[in-house]
Order: structure tokens, then C-alpha cells, then sequence
């Protein structure tokens, strides 16, 4: 592991600033970029932990706060450790703001990070890679649909409702990504049931996306946050070494 830096940085937007985390290695050369989009608790010590492992492997990591619209993280009340069927008030407070989150805005968005990240001395030139977490692996599907050249890598874990009859459903920009995807999917997530596993997959395969699509045994909605009630060691470990993979594959 490569000793790492990190800070808290602004990434400027169409609509205001977002507050964010770089990790990259202390050496200060460019390494190949990553987005790493939260999940719905927000930007909080967990995620910086997550962005120092991947920094730690040789990366330069952009967490951004996708809910600054709301104010700079954090941007909820959270407990150290979050148990959300002992605070079931926390969706309160969080379910409108992630509603507000568009997949419009949210795509406006996406492109000033990646902006961010291509004018960062940090950041090596060239496409950078995606990883998601639960309403992040929606935003990681979009965004490589999206900015397709832009996007050479993409991973989504415990996501949800990422293939449904909706009419914004992420898994319809599948004809235009061009990335290789994996997704880690919770077989413990209603979020996420066997039949929007099969939809998903087999859109990807049909518009000829490369893919890798899991199931992970035992592992509930969330199981890669370690600092709440859903966090499965199993398969967070797994999860590391399916995105490792998929990042030294593609750098």
C-alpha cells in the first residue's frame, strides 16, 4: 500500500459548489482518476476511508457530496454507527433529498466532476473509472452512459432499481456506454430482485456492453459500509477485489 493524502476539496458546478474528498498517493503524481459516488448517508469518514484504500493502490479518488445542493456535508444528523431500523427517522430526512437529486442534475453534475478530475495535476490523463454505492450505483450506470468517452471503467455494489419500467431507469443508457461494468449485487436486497438482476443483464448484453454482473450470498442492501447495521465483512472483502481487478484490468 502507497502512503496517501488526502483533503477536502470544492468542485465548482452549474449550480453552486460541491464540497468533496481527494485521496491520492502522497508522491503527488498523476495516477488514474476515480469517482466514487456515495451512498444515501452521505459523505462521511467511512466513504474518506473507502477513497484512502483506493488512493492506497495507486489511484487519485474524488468523492463528491451529491446532495451539496442541501447544504456542505454532512448533510444529515448521522450516528457513528448507523442502524436505520433503530433511527427509522433518518429516511425522513434523507428520502426528499434524494428525490430532489434528478437524474438531470445528478448528469449535470457528473460532468463537472469528471471535469474536475481532467484539470487535477493528480489525475493522469485519459478516461477515468466509476465505483457506486447503493444510490451511487445508479449514478455510476447513468454516468457511463452518459459521458461514455469519458468513462473507462464502472462498478456498481448493492444498487438499487437499477433496471425497472420507469421511464428514466438507469439501465436504458446501456446502447450508449462503451465502459466495462461489474456489479455487485446484495441477494438480500428488495431493492434490487432476481428480475431487475435479469433486465439488467440482459439489456447489457444486447446493446454488447461488456459486463460482469454477481450475486453476493448472505450480503443485504449496503453491505460494503462498515459503519452501519447492513455491513457484511464477506462481501465487502470481495467487493474490493472485484473492483481491484476491474481497475488494474482497465489501467
Amino acid at each position: 500500500m502507497t502512503s496517501v493524502q488526502g483533503t477536502a476539496v470544492d468542485v465548482p458546478t452549474a449550480d453552486g459548489v460541491a464540497d468533496a474528498y481527494l485521496a491520492h498517493p502522497e508522491d503527488g503524481l498523476p495516477r488514474p482518476g476515480v469517482l466514487l459516488y456515495q451512498d444515501a448517508f452521505g459523505l462521511r469518514p467511512h466513504l474518506r476511508s473507502m477513497a484512502d484504500r483506493l488512493a492506497g493502490e495507486g489511484y487519485t479518488v474524488l468523492v463528491p457530496n451529491v446532495f451539496y445542493r442541501h447544504g456542505r456535508s454532512p448533510v444529515f444528523d448521522l450516528p457513528e454507527f448507523i442502524d436505520t431500523d433503530a433511527r427509522p427517522d433518518l429516511w425522513n430526512a434523507i428520502g426528499p433529498v434524494m428525490q430532489s437529486l434528478t437524474p438531470e442534475l445528478a448528469m449535470r453534475d457528473a460532468g463537472a466532476y469528471l471535469d474536475w478530475l481532467a484539470g487535477s495535476p493528480f489525475v493522469a490523463d485519459g478516461p477515468v473509472a466509476l465505483t457506486g454505492y447503493c444510490m451511487g450505483a445508479r449514478l455510476v450506470l447513468l454516468t457511463a452512459g452518459t459521458y461514455p468517452d469519458r468513462v473507462a471503467a464502472a462498478a456498481g455494489f448493492h444498487g438499487g432499481r437499477l433496471a425497472t419500467d420507469a421511464p428514466d431507469s438507469p439501465h436504458l443508457v446501456a446502447k450508449h456506454v462503451t465502459a466495462e461494468l461489474y456489479f455487485g449485487h446484495a441477494d438480500e436486497d428488495a431493492s434490487m430482485p432476481p428480475e431487475q438482476i435479469r433486465l439488467l443483464e440482459d439489456t447489457l448484453t444486447a446493446a454488447g456492453v461488456r459486463h460482469r454482473s454477481e450475486v453476493y450470498p448472505g450480503a443485504h442492501h449496503g453491505y460494503t459500509q462498515a459503519d452501519t447495521s447492513a455491513y457484511h465483512r464477506e462481501g465487502a472483502e470481495r467487493h474490493w477485489a472485484a473492483l481491484l481487478d476491474l481497475l488494474k484490468r482497465t489501467f
